[in-house]
């Protein structure tokens, strides 16, 4: 991930994020219990939602993004460890961690099913899994719509696919679905879930 696409993140994102992704972000993370591991941490934007709870530890592969997340740490309620590390090598033992936080992530991971089956390797049997994602649409145009955007869109915001079947992929690999909310006509999903083992 380049050094202006970390610096800029923050910037672009602002306006949805003081707004509705603020309020989904902090109802999804309450639910974290124990030792956490969040999923591409990026600039850190979960750090402050995190209250009451163990540790926790957050990877992410770019050095450039972690840096602009340091602040962010420090400021945190709770003991942060921040590890640069890829999604689909996680450099922790089985059954690790109570909580898997992942939000707007498995867009950008370029083997998203191999960082499904590390997650739910480091995720104790039955441990939670909270995701905020953007998906494809599932109205025939819009997701037509999106496929058309994908080489572009994944140019420009660094390798973020537009046209992922995130559910779809849970689904397959036997993650217990608990509640899933919907925002801006199914564009984006918040989901509750259990790691079946």
């Amino acid at each position: 991930m380049s050094r202006l696409f970390a610096n800029w993140y923050d910037f672009f994102m602002n306006p949805l994020e003081k707004k509705k992704f603020k309020r989904i972000r902090n109802e999804l993370i309450s639910k974290a219990e124990g030792n956490v591991l969040e999923i591409g941490a990026g600039t850190g934007i979960n750090f402050r939602f995190y209250k009451g709870i163990e540790k926790v530890t957050a990877i992410e592969p770019s050095p450039h993004m972690i840096e602009r997340s340091l602040s962010k740490m420090q400021q945190a309620a709770t003991p942060i460890e921040i590890v640069q590390a890829s999604a689909e090598e996680l450099p922790f033992a089985d059954n690790t961690f109570d909580t898997v936080v992942a939000t707007l992530v498995f867009c950008t991971i370029p083997n998203p099913e191999k960082a499904l089956l590390e997650l739910k390797r480091v995720c104790k049997p039955e441990g939670s899994i909270l995701l905020f994602e953007h998906v494809k649409m599932k109205n025939r145009l819009l997701g037509s719509l999106q496929e058309w955007l994908t080489p572009a869109w994944k140019k420009v915001c660094d390798g973020c696919c537009l046209n992922r079947n995130t559910m779809e992929l849970f689904q397959a690999h036997e993650v217990l679905i608990n509640r899933i909310e919907t925002y801006y006509s199914d564009l984006f999903i918040s989901v509750e879930a259990f790691n079946k083992k």
